[in-house]
Order: C-alpha cells, then structure tokens, then sequence
C-alpha cells in the first residue's frame, strides 16, 4: 500500500491507495476536521468518536464499512486509524452539517480520476503538486526548491529503506535527529513555532529553511553511503554528523546577515491563522489560570 497526503484547500488529507483494489482509503478524521472548520485535531478526533457512536447505535452501514490501518499522526508515530473510502466518505458526509460539504464531495470525487491518470503517466502527479503550490500562492522559486527537496529527501529514504531502517518510527527519528542538529529546534517544536497542527511542515518552510533542510538531508545520505551506514546505530551517527555540517552553514550565514533562518513564519490561509492565534492565547489564558 502506497501512503501520502492530498490537499483540499489548507487541510492536508493522509491516505493510502491499494494497489491490489486499486482503491483509496482517506483518514476520516482529517475529512471530519475539514467539515467542522476545526484547526485543532485533538477536536475533530473527539467529534468523530461521538459520531461514530450515534451512527453505530442507528446501525449505520457507513461504520461498518470504516477500516483501520496505521497512519502517521501529527507527532509523527503511526497509529491504527479509522479509514474509508470516498463512496463510504460521500454518505458520512451527509452526517455533518458543514459548508465544506458540498466541495469536499467533488474533491473526492475528483481523487479517484487523478489517481488513474497518475498510473498512467506519474509526471501528472508532480504537475499537479506544483500548481497546487501556486494556488496557494508560492513562488516558482520556492517551488523548485522544494520540489529538489523532496528528490534529496526521497533518495536519503531509499537508503534508509535498503539498510535495515524501518519505514514509520524509525524513519521519524532519524528525521527528527537531523532536524535538531541543523535546525536545534525538533520538529515538533518548529511546527508548534509555526502555528502547525497536522500540517506539512516542509510546505511551510522559507526558501531558506528548505535549502538548509536539503543540505542535511544531502550530507546525512552521502556521510551514510561512505561509511555503508547499516540500522540505527549507524544511520544515527550519519544524521547528526549530516544534520552538524547544515547547522555550521547556517551559523555562518546567520551570522554574516544578522537574520535567523529558523521561523515562525507559514503559509497557513489569514483565518486559520487566527485560529492558530485565538488558540494559543486561550491556552496561555487557561495555563495562568491553572497556576494562580
């Protein structure tokens, strides 16, 4: 089964396609944050458990025909959950009164034809990224750059895949590993910086955080493939060594312009933005609370 994610306007959408069934199956909970406009996915998840138990107790085929399969989740940990297909996702929908209704209808609609077309021809699926991007206002240089990212990332997975390195878990901590050396920042912790739920962190990275993340990414693979880098052990060693080399750049560049690379900076839409905003201030507000 091949995992990814889609866009439907500033929400990111996991899902799996078999190949043997030729069929997608798409993370319901991230479609029920879609409908009910909510940022937070600890919320939508709630949401859909009460859902879940008013459809089951109506006796619901919709439930039934739910499956469960391991997804990574906004931490980066896979974990089993519950999936549908868009046939099954069109009736659910019907169960949540939301604006979002009708056009996350066409969207799924619309995923299974373009998933066709990209089997035929793979170049459409990096056609369609890239105009994606632009119509979430990135610029061609930003796109290239992060479409040169992802090669860099991929080939640095490939590597990993073939010298006993686990896709999920293990592949998040190696990640992760890289990202604290060069940015000193987890990547928890930056996309919390950002104002990011289950958001790609990538696509809202700077030019800049892009280029230096692909340095890392870049040194961590050839360090590995010159020390034949094999499991944890090994592979942990290439990535702080990788992830060291784009930190000292970014220290020098930091340094000679006076501007931090890292930042909080996004391309989430104005509202979300002030929903990240409202949220965060109610947390303070709730923490000062607790305190007193």
């Amino acid at each position: 089964m091949k995992t990814d994610m889609a866009l439907f306007e500033q929400y990111e959408i996991r899902r799996v396609y078999d190949e043997d069934s030729e069929t997608w199956w798409f993370s319901v909970v991230d479609i029920v944050q879609v409908l009910t406009l909510q940022p937070d996915y600890q919320t939508a998840r709630n949401y859909w458990k009460v859902l879940k138990n008013r459809l089951t107790k109506e006796g619901s085929q919709s439930v039934t025909n739910c499956n469960r399969l391991k997804l990574t989740g906004p931490d980066g940990k896979n974990y089993l959950t519950d999936v549908a297909t868009a046939e099954t996702l069109l009736r659910l929908v019907q169960s949540v009164p939301s604006p979002k209704a009708e056009p996350i209808k066409l969207w799924l609609a619309k995923v299974g034809y373009e998933r066709m077309q990209e089997m035929a021809d793979p170049a459409r699926s990096l056609d369609r990224a890239r105009e994606t991007w632009k119509k979430h206002g990135r610029s061609e240089k930003w796109i290239q750059q992060r479409m040169t990212g992802q090669e860099t990332r991929n080939k640095l997975t490939d590597y990993w895949a073939n010298h006993d390195i686990k896709q999920g878990e293990e592949f998040a901590i190696l990640t992760n590993i890289i990202h604290q050396e060069w940015a000193e920042v987890s990547v928890k912790e930056h996309k919390a910086m950002k104002g990011l739920k289950n958001h790609n962190l990538r696509d809202h990275m700077s030019e800049a955080e892009l280029i230096f993340t692909a340095l890392a990414e870049l040194s961590t693979r050839q360090i590995a493939e010159n020390m034949n880098a094999t499991g944890m052990n090994e592979n942990t060693s290439a990535a702080k060594k990788g992830g060291g080399i784009a930190k000292r750049a970014r220290e020098d560049l930091e340094n000679k312009t006076g501007k931090k690379v890292v930042s909080a900076s996004n391309y989430l839409p104005r509202t979300a933005r002030k929903l990240v905003k409202k949220t965060k201030i109610a947390k303070k507000k709730a923490i000062k609370k607790k305190n007193k």
